[in-house]
């Protein structure tokens, strides 16, 4: 499939916030789908997955959600101690409220667009953005249909922004992917998340992958596992044609 496919910028409530997008090169419309990056930022690894996305006939665009701090890159084969410092300082800059903003910003764009389908989108996460997607199915129930959360982080914390308690919000179906072992995901977590989905009655599939680690889909990454990863794909494509297609 051809795809168009260009490097654009979305206008935030907090500036100018650089993306990537792809879509099918035809002009039909198709659903839009808002893929947002793991700790380690914006990269070509995740443009490449943005593209995986747009070939499967969606409207795919992928944020740099550290635009408020510049332009991170993270040169993630000489990853030192460091090197994750700053990582995890980006990382600790974003809340949920912030997000949530930048969401509202996305779906505005999404809406200009002539290659993407008006109404109902999709969206995924990778680390830590797991408690993002969460965040914001929650906040937008009326556009966010399908929601998948890969091995993410922060779903369900002590505080008062916790994504697991606005689960009775949500009105599309999520998909937690988590990995076998994942020391960012206490032992508590899937437990308190599989409560609270029931008790919300949120319509959801849960699964924790045997032999995974943390990072199990990044083909680029020591934690690559292809048969996990390739049923994660399976299964997140499957969400989205049933709720979106």
């Amino acid at each position: 499939m051809q795809l168009w496919q260009e490097h654009v910028t979305i206008t935030t409530k907090h500036g100018r916030m650089p993306a990537f997008a792809a879509a099918p090169a035809d002009g039909e419309p198709v659903p839009g789908i808002i893929f947002y990056m793991d700790a380690p930022g914006f990269r070509e690894e995740l443009c490449n997955m943005a593209r995986r996305i747009a070939k499967a006939g969606y409207f795919c665009v992928l944020p740099d959600m550290y635009y408020r701090l510049g332009t991170c890159r993270f040169d993630l084969p000489r990853r030192d101690d460091g090197m994750s410092g700053v990582i995890r300082a980006a990382m600790n800059s974003l809340t949920n409220a912030l997000v949530t903003e930048d969401t509202a910003a996305i779906l505005a764009w999404l809406d200009a667009q002539a290659m993407a389908k008006p109404g109902g989108v999709g969206c995924v996460g990778h680390c830590m953005s797991g408690k993002f997607i969460t965040t914001v199915a929650a906040r937008f129930p009326h556009r966010m249909k399908a929601a998948a959360s890969m091995y993410g982080v922060g779903i369900v914390t002590d505080q008062a922004d916790s994504p697991h308690l606005l689960l009775d919000k949500v009105k599309g179906e999520l998909y937690y992917s988590f990995a076998e072992v994942d020391a960012t995901v206490p032992d508590h977590v899937i437990p308190a998340l599989k409560d609270a989905l029931a008790k919300a009655g949120t319509n959801h599939i849960l699964e924790q992958l045997p032999g995974t680690n943390h990072g199990f889909c990044f083909a680029e990454r020591p934690a690559y596992a292809p048969e996990a990863a390739e049923h994660a794909w399976a299964t997140l494509f499957d969400l989205w044609d049933r709720n979106l297609k």
